[in-house]
């Protein structure tokens, strides 16, 4: 008898009316989330999870803690990345980063209000810290045509009584990705409008006690579906009929299956489409005794980013010596810098003192040493030595950041690359690395 998917997916009437992360057992809830098999695999695992409730405060005061330190009436962001961040809601994630209909103003005294498509107000009445459902904010030309300017100045009205109220009347406000005519309708009614950025990453910047039990459970899914799509490549590769695009999707439907939202990129390719990097996923037939790599840019479980490399040999031949030397040095480039991580470390600091590649990688190696992490790639980044700009990012590490170790390693002109990476957590005393999953032995020479 057949085991179909959607008899696995019920709910479990042994958790009561939620589940241990708080979310409601019932998967005609509105908000999304993680399905009943991530559940599963991650009690298997003995994973604790996150409390959502806790996880939505802990990001709100941060956000509050941002806009008073830079003494700012409130926070408007239309950024999807940071609407998630702020509420815990989505609606239609891709098609709002270009089309932005959504927007959030966070007023200094935490009072919070949404602007969302006009059909869907209750996307974001499951969390109590969104204390109004609007519409309005979609100010671009699909949606208002000619009269842009109308909607405009209506929407910046709006703002302007809420920060008065909620703002202390203090006009000095944070905005991230504002259509022009928004900021010029803002600016009219006497906004001071400074960039949003600098206030969302640093908040985003440290993760709470709850945020990090998200990303464990999010890297465990993203690992989880990785396995299977090794499987697949290691099982069918051989075979001679199988695509790149085969392969990726693959992580997207074990992704999905998992509660997880979406890929950013398509940085899967084999063979010499490895080499330069950066060749997205194609038709290309996969071959025998060939090197396959990818990067996940896997936003999973929670909306939360699980962006791990790994590079595999897939064949029944042995990798070639300069393949075998490339990985091992692609590994001791990545462990090596790991080293470097603890609080009080400077930015500066690990760029100065990496690792160095060999001379032969330099030309490609990778366009950062490190990077934060967390809904999506986020601040800092930590960069090579001669690409480096002094000031751009003097901060010390702090415990409760999340940062992506990488290398690529490949030679102007070669016929392969070595893509690796691992996600680690910056703790009280060094740092932890989330990723379990283990590098190819067999390309590792061992």
């Amino acid at each position: 008898m057949n085991q179909h998917y959607r008899d696995t997916r019920k709910i479990d009437p042994t958790k009561g009316a939620k589940l241990d992360d708080g979310n409601l057992n019932d998967n005609d809830r509105i908000e999304i989330g993680p399905t009943l098999l991530a559940y599963q695999e991650w009690e298997e695992a003995g994973l604790a999870l996150p409390d959502l409730e806790a996880m939505r405060e802990f990001r709100w005061k941060r956000l509050i803690e941002q806009v008073v330190k830079h003494d700012m009436g409130g926070l408007l962001m239309f950024d999807p990345l940071n609407i998630r961040y702020a509420t815990d809601s989505t609606n239609m994630q891709l098609w709002n980063t270009h089309n932005p209909f959504r927007a959030v103003l966070l007023c200094a005294d935490g009072y919070m209000v949404i602007w969302d498509y006009k059909n869907s107000p209750f996307l974001s009445k499951f969390n109590p810290l969104v204390r109004e459902q609007r519409s309005g904010a979609d100010l671009f030309y699909f949606d208002r045509g000619d009269k842009i300017d109308v909607a405009a100045d209506v929407f910046a009205g709006q703002v302007r009584d809420l920060v008065m109220e909620h703002g202390g009347g203090n006009m000095r406000i944070a905005g991230d990705k504002l259509m022009i005519h928004g900021l010029r309708a803002l600016e009219a009614q006497g906004f001071e409008v400074h960039p949003g950025e600098i206030v969302t990453e640093h908040a985003r910047a440290i993760k709470g006690p709850d945020e990090i039990k998200a990303m464990r459970a999010a890297c465990h899914s993203c690992e989880a579906a990785m396995y299977v799509m090794e499987d697949f490549a290691r099982s069918q590769i051989p075979g001679g009929n199988v695509s790149e695009d085969d392969v990726w999707a693959i992580l997207h439907a074990e992704n999905i299956r998992r509660g997880g939202e979406w890929i950013e990129t398509r940085l899967l390719s084999s063979g010499p489409r490895t080499n330069p990097w950066f060749q997205e996923c194609g038709p290309r037939i996969c071959q025998n005794n060939e090197i396959l790599a990818f990067d996940t840019d896997l936003v999973g479980a929670y909306g939360i980013c699980g962006d791990i490399s790994r590079t595999w040999w897939i064949g029944d031949q042995a990798p070639r010596p300069d393949m075998i030397e490339a990985m091992k040095h692609s590994i001791e480039h990545i462990q090596t810098n790991m080293e470097m991580l603890k609080p009080g470390v400077t930015i500066p600091e690990l760029t100065a003192n990496t690792h160095k590649l060999h001379d032969k990688y330099q030309a490609q190696k990778y366009g950062c040493l490190m990077h934060g992490v967390g809904l999506c790639d986020e601040w800092p980044l930590v960069a090579y030595p001669d690409k480096a700009v002094e000031g751009a990012f003097d901060y010390a590490l702090e415990p409760g950041m999340t940062l992506c170790v990488e290398v690529l390693v490949g030679e102007v002109g070669g016929d392969f690359s070595i893509k690796l990476e691992d996600q680690v957590l910056i703790t009280e005393t060094g740092y932890e690395n989330l990723t379990k999953y283990p590098f190819d032995p067999r390309l590792a020479g061992e």
